[in-house]
C-alpha cells in the first residue's frame, strides 16, 4: 500500500516530536510552519500546554515592511522578534521543532535568526 505525501508529512512530524519530547529535559519547543505565502513561529510549553511568544510573517507591521513573506528574509524578521519575545516571557533555552520540513532555506534562516536574538538551542 503506498503512503500519499501528507500522511509520510504526518508520520515524519509525529517522529519528530517524540524524539523532542524524549530529549527536551522540560525545555519549551520554536516550532516553526511554513506555508506558501508565509511562516509562522511559536514557543510552546508543553507542560503548561499553551504558547508563550508567537511571531509571523503575516502580521501587520511585518506585512508593510516586507515584500513577501515567503522569503528568506520574512524567516529571519520572523525569527528575531520571536526570539525576543520568547527572552521577554523569560524563556531563554528552547527545543528547535522544524515539524516535517527539512532544516533548510526558510526554517534554517528562521532558526539562525532565533539563535542571533538570543535563544539557545
Amino acid at each position: 500500500m503506498a503512503a500519499n505525501k501528507l500522511d509520510l508529512q504526518v508520520r515524519r512530524r509525529a517522529r519528530l516530536r517524540y524524539q523532542l519530547k524524549q530529549k527536551s529535559g522540560g525545555r519549551p519547543r520554536l516550532s516553526v510552519f511554513r506555508s506558501g505565502k508565509h511562516i509562522y513561529a511559536q514557543v510552546i510549553d508543553d507542560k503548561l500546554g499553551r504558547t508563550v511568544a508567537a511571531a509571523s510573517s503575516i502580521e501587520k507591521d511585518l506585512r508593510e515592511s516586507l515584500k513577501t513573506g515567503a522569503d528568506k528574509d520574512a524567516a529571519t524578521t520572523v525569527g528575531k522578534l520571536v526570539a525576543e519575545r520568547a527572552l521577554a516571557a523569560g524563556y531563554s533555552a528552547v527545543v528547535f521543532d522544524r515539524g516535517p520540513y527539512i532544516y533548510h532555506g526558510r526554517v534554517k534562516a528562521l532558526a539562525e535568526a532565533a539563535r542571533e536574538g538570543g535563544l539557545s538551542f
